[in-house]
This record gives C-alpha cells, structure tokens and sequence, in this order.
C-alpha cells in the first residue's frame, strides 16, 4: 500500500469511528417552526423571545438543542406538520382541532388573551352575546377561545380577520372595528417598539375583561417520535422554573 493509500485508509477510519458520534449530535437536535409573535417568539429578541427561552431551557435540561425557524404563521403550522425538517411548532394555544393532528406538551406559560379597545369607545360586556353588533378584528389562522371560535364560525360574531396583530391595532386606532383580540403582553410590545403604531398607540387600551388566560403549548408531530419529543420536553419543564423565567425576561 502506497502512502496516498494509507493516509485514505486512516480517513476512512477516522470518519467512521466519528459518525456515531455526529449521529448522536444530530439525534439531540430538535427543529420546530415559530413565528414573529413578540415578547412571546420573534427571531430578533434575546434567545429569540420569552417562550424561545423556556423551550429552550426545557431542552437542554434534557440534553437537547432547539434550533427555531422562523414565518408566517399559517406556513409556520402547515410546515411543522407536512415538513420532515421540523418535529413540530409553537407557541399554540390548546383546541381540540389542533389536538387531531398534533401532539400537546404541558403548558410552558399563560397568555393572557382579551381585548384591544379604542380609549374613546371602551367596551363594556359580560358575555360574548353583548358583542354580537361589534366589529371584531381577529388574526387569520390563530385559535382564540372555543367559544368566541364557534359563534364566528357560525356569524353569530362580526369578526374580520387580517394577517398580523399590528394590523388590528392600525384598524382599532382608525375605528374601522371596535375591538380586536389580542394578547395583553403582545399589545404592550407592539405599541411600545412598533414604529408603524406610534400614531395610534396614544388612543389604545386594553379592555379591563379577559377572555381567558390561554396556556402555551409546543404542538409536535403526531407520530412516535413526536410523542417521544413531548415526554422529553415535559420531563425538562419540570426542571426549570417556567413561571421565574417568564418574570424575569427583559427585552
């Protein structure tokens, strides 16, 4: 054997004694979808957003990495479902819709889902009834109560659906709805950084009546390894302080 031989002989060797072990990295890899939801998940806050880092955290309490993908959300659900890249997507909210096709973790936080209202028309209601004559701005493809999803299903609710939060508020700040749904968190951060709202931010509130606090979830792939993935990333929030890391998280 010559020595071009040799040397080719050893880096055969070399790789194959090394591909367990990069087979190994790669199986401690998980890729789900997300999209531009801030605080909650957006691709240029600090370790990608509050509920990034608890996922995160939860992970690697296991011995895992979550890398994150970012889109629209639409595409975000439709590729954790249909792409063999990803093993799921987050943050979800629970419905027993979504629960056909995927794989529910434990909650990895609490949204506190309501109303955006006009400061010069504030909205006074008790029951989803009391806001059959309103126009309600919604955002396409999110889950938001069972409830309130039912009677818009049904047009018992007025409900006008656009691509993104800010876009509600835009509407809001101009009177083109009288409400929109809306996670308080997620409110205060677009109106507080969002460039395009600063015009309107003056005339916007938050209506004193929740919804309802929604759980967060990671929504994985309903197959084996799917709930393979769920068991470990359950397991891992158990290890962390879920609640202390949504607290202290500062952007």
């Amino acid at each position: 054997m010559n020595i071009s031989s040799a040397l080719l002989c050893r880096g055969f060797i070399f790789v194959c004694l090394l591909l367990p072990y990069l087979s190994s990295a790669d199986d401690k890899l998980i890729k789900i979808t997300s999209l531009e939801w801030p605080p909650y998940t957006a691709s240029g806050l600090p370790e990608q957003g509050m509920s990034a880092l608890v996922a995160k955290k939860a992970f690697a309490a296991m011995g895992y990495k979550l890398e994150i993908s970012f889109y629209p959300w639409q595409r975000a659900v439709n590729m954790a479902k249909a792409d063999s890249a990803y093993m799921g997507y987050f943050p979800e909210y629970y419905s027993k819709d979504t629960e056909k096709a995927f794989v529910f973790s434990e909650s990895m936080g609490i949204s506190p889902l309501g109303f955006a209202e006009n400061k010069s028309k504030p909205i006074v209601w008790n029951s989803l009834e009391d806001l059959k004559n309103m126009a309600i701005g919604t955002v396409s493809g999110y889950v938001n109560t069972e409830a309130f999803d039912q009677m818009a299903i049904s047009g018992e609710l007025s409900v006008k659906p656009v691509v993104s939060d800010d876009k509600n508020l835009l509407k809001l700040g101009g009177k083109r709805i009288d409400l929109a749904v809306i996670d308080k968190n997620v409110m205060v951060y677009l109106l507080k950084n969002e460039k395009s709202l600063a015009s309107v931010s003056g005339q916007l509130a938050f209506n004193s009546k929740l919804l309802e606090e929604k759980g967060l979830y990671i929504c994985f792939k309903k197959t084996a390894e799917g709930e393979k993935l769920a068991k470990i990333y359950n397991e891992g929030l158990k290890k962390i302080d879920v609640e202390g890391i949504m607290k202290s998280y500062s952007y």
